[in-house]
């Protein structure tokens, strides 16, 4: 007994304080007594940088000194807990926590332990204080009309800006930590009562089985969670709008936040999903439905334009009007390389071009791919390298790949472009061919928590009606059902004219 006794000791927890955090000159130790004669000791335990110091001196720290001149020797010496929890702490969030493990954890993400001496329960007081970002536009999903706020890298502001726009008891925040050094909190965010559970007690399970060292941005949770690794097609959406976690939520579907970042993780998805945009919702139906026919086509030529220029060039001259061949042979005439090699060295020039203004300062990034493209472009054809119709289909592709709304999504059409050219410059319209079924399989075969990736274009029976917000998007007023591709569970999400017209009663009958 003698033993535990000693445990409780101020002097032994700050030992134990001190030793794990050596030579950690941002720890920040404040002693004091409490009480006139005979006094308690404690101490005031925090990381310089990551706390409200001021928020700790004025409401914890002086409310402390001072009530303990007021306060009888009895109380101090017999209920220092109550005093200090009930009578003088002036701070909204404190709680008890006995293992000392915890109480590093809670001294490493911000907060301030108290501890008393010869009283076994530490006291956590909330106090973080870290330098934040504030919040503003998003920069990598740029809408014309729709909210303008976008998540910062403060946990507790992105579930603030998402409740802001569920204000319903049955959407819930579920918190955990990932890493084992780097503690990450993560926040798992859904509608109790429209969520699928199957869908979200895998969610739960995967982010469990997370077994590393660091998360450092939500890219390695979805590295880490995602059906197949191996795909070119994202199997999860990330975001920077709550707008978009918000309508996601009341689809049935799950949003994971993490701390450091603002990109936030939707699951699951569709691949009509990633060829939307807000926009869509926030625009009249028929503005929405032509924009998304614009969309799919520039998503065609992106992927499919360079290498139906290599294979009608190469094996299939004859499939083109007869005035548009010799056009097209005349301006090859003089060029060195086949059309496989013409097309590989632009495609490439472009990707050059695209990741070097990805990279450089605002002010001259876009500067330097215009000048670039043209001048690297005329330069190519005057000097015979390339023809004049191998540079308008590079530019027209290089357009068409910036009207995909999802960046990941880009990006695997992208890579998918030069595997097509290459079985173009083999085979001819045959490779094409053969590449579009090969990855209409692997579509086919891909899976997003267990939803289908192509739902509901694949489907025929009840998500079938799923379809009205897909390629095109269909007037809001009939969009009275959640997508059944996503949950079955309370999927009525707008009255139709009849039930405001009969009544609910009327119609069962």
């Amino acid at each position: 007994m003698q033993v535990k006794k000693e445990e409780y000791k101020l002097e032994h927890k700050l030992d134990i304080i001190n030793e794990r955090f050596k030579d950690c000159d941002d720890l920040v130790i404040r002693e004091f007594d409490v009480g006139v004669e005979n006094g308690c000791k404690m101490a005031l335990v925090y990381i310089d940088g990551l706390t409200d110091k001021a928020l700790i001196s004025e409401f914890a720290l002086n409310n402390l000194i001072v009530a303990s001149r007021l306060a009888m020797p009895n109380d101090i010496k017999n209920n220092i807990k109550d005093l200090i929890q009930k009578k003088t702490i002036a701070i909204t969030e404190i709680k008890e926590i006995k293992e000392m493990e915890e109480c590093i954890k809670n001294i490493l993400v911000g907060e301030t332990l108290l501890f008393i001496d010869n009283v076994e329960e530490s006291i956590v007081l909330s106090s973080r204080g870290w330098p934040t970002r504030s919040v503003s536009e998003p920069q990598s999903e740029v809408v014309i009309r729709g909210p303008r706020d976008g998540f910062t890298e403060t946990l507790k502001v992105n579930t603030s800006l998402v409740r802001r726009r569920i204000r319903d008891t049955n959407f819930k925040i579920k918190n955990l930590s990932l890493g084992e050094r780097s503690k990450t909190d993560v926040a798992l965010l859904y509608i109790e009562d429209i969520v699928n559970n199957t869908v979200l007690e895998e969610v739960k399970k995967r982010v469990d089985e997370i077994d590393i060292d660091m998360i450092q941005e939500s890219g390695d949770v979805e590295q880490l969670i995602e059906d197949n690794c191996y795909s070119l097609f994202p199997q999860i959406q990330y975001t920077e709008r709550p707008d978009v976690i918000a309508s996601s939520l009341y689809e049935g579907r799950v949003a994971i936040l993490l701390d450091n970042t603002p990109f936030a993780l939707i699951v699951p998805v569709t691949l009509t999903t990633f060829l939307q945009s807000p926009d869509d919702y926030y625009e009249r139906w028929i503005i929405s439905t032509l924009v998304r026919f614009i969309r799919l086509m520039a998503t065609g030529f992106s992927l499919f334009l360079p290498s139906l220029y290599i294979a009608i060039t190469s094996y299939h001259p004859d499939m083109l009007p007869t005035d548009l061949a010799l056009y097209l042979a005349a301006t090859r005439q003089g060029v060195p390389f086949p059309a496989f090699t013409e097309a590989f060295i632009m495609e490439i020039t472009l990707e050059l071009l695209r990741e070097a203004g990805a990279r450089l300062p605002k002010a001259i990034g876009s500067t330097i791919g215009i000048v670039g493209g043209l001048v690297i472009g005329q330069a190519a054809v005057q000097a015979g390298i390339v023809s004049p119709l191998m540079v308008i289909i590079v530019a027209i592709t290089a357009i068409s790949s910036f009207a995909t709304p999802s960046y990941n999504m880009a990006i695997g059409f992208r890579m998918l472009r030069f595997i097509l050219m290459l079985l173009a410059s083999i085979l001819g319209l045959y490779g094409i061919i053969l590449g579009f079924l090969v990855m209409l399989i692997n579509l086919a075969n891909l899976r997003s928590f267990g939803i289908p990736y192509l739902e509901p274009l694949c489907s025929m029976g009840e998500n079938f009606k799923d379809l009205k917000d897909t390629i095109i998007r269909a007037p809001m007023a009939s969009m009275h059902s959640r997508p059944k591709m996503y949950t079955k569970r309370n999927t009525n999400r707008l009255d139709d004219k009849r039930k405001e017209i009969l009544g609910e009663d009327d119609i069962k009958k």
